[in-house]
């Protein structure tokens, strides 16, 4: 099984059964999980932050970055590979954490989130299940066989999402 690796501001996306997508250390940065059952097809975004107008020079920013450019960009790999609405696909979140900020003064986990579910309610998606919040970094695979979704964190251990 080949393991496709989601670094900060990537998006893995794949249609090969044998493999797994994974993004490690999730904070407050979101895992976007996006599944074809029918077609098996996954893709994953590590998205870091809410809204691309945060950074000055996006030029040198992936397009996974931030949660504005990542879900169009996940729509338009995904209807590369045959996947044409919503009706096909799942999505799932996993992240978003409060890690650093204890006053909560930049939550920057819950606008991530809140961004994500806003740019995917544009492609009238929306997710199905979501491991998001808390005090905890997170881990998290997909595999592209059946979409099964592995959380994994210090905390709680492995989980299927």
């Amino acid at each position: 099984m080949a393991e496709l690796v989601a670094g900060v501001g990537d998006i893995v996306v794949s249609r090969n059964v044998n493999d797994c997508l994974k993004t490690y250390a999730l904070g407050s940065c979101v895992a976007v999980i996006i599944y074809a059952p029918a077609q098996k097809v996954a893709a994953l975004a590590h998205v870091a932050l809410p809204d691309s107008s945060l950074a000055g020079d996006r030029s040198s920013k992936k397009a996974g970055y931030f949660a504005d450019t990542s879900i169009p960009e996940m729509v338009r790999l995904l209807k590369k590979l045959g996947i044409q609405n919503s009706r096909q696909v799942w999505v799932k979140l996993v992240g978003g954490a409060n890690l650093l900020d204890s006053n909560r003064k930049f939550d920057i986990g819950k606008r991530n989130v809140l961004a994500i579910r806003k740019q995917l309610w544009k492609y009238r998606l929306g997710a199905i299940a979501e491991a998001v919040g808390g005090k905890m970094s997170r881990t998290v695979s997909v595999n592209v066989k059946d979409g099964r979704v592995e959380v994994f964190s210090p905390k709680t251990g492995k989980t299927d999402l």
